[in-house]
């Protein structure tokens, strides 16, 4: 349907802003506004909780893993040369 509105200053002002904020068209903008207006704004969605559990006491200090990963290949290394002799 076509048709001519007037819109009021500050109307003007938020449609000129959320034209700059993204790639729609006047129309589009328009008719989204109409939209979220007459039907209301969409539900915010849940926010978003992830559960965590204790998994006990740690055993090692894991700020130096890749270090200690080095040293236990490098272990398993030795061992397979000394097994190969």
């Amino acid at each position: 349907m076509r048709t001519t509105i007037t819109l009021d200053p500050d109307v003007e002002q938020l449609l000129k802003s959320a034209l700059k904020k993204g790639d729609l068209t006047f129309k589009q903008v328009v008719n989204d506004a109409i939209r979220i207006g007459l039907k209301g704004a969409p539900a915010k969605a849940k926010r978003f909780r992830q559960r965590t559990f204790r998994m006990g006491p740690m055993g090692s200090n894991w700020d130096k893993a890749l270090s200690m990963a080095f040293a236990l290949e490098d272990e398993a290394t030795i061992r397979k040369m000394a097994q190969d002799k």
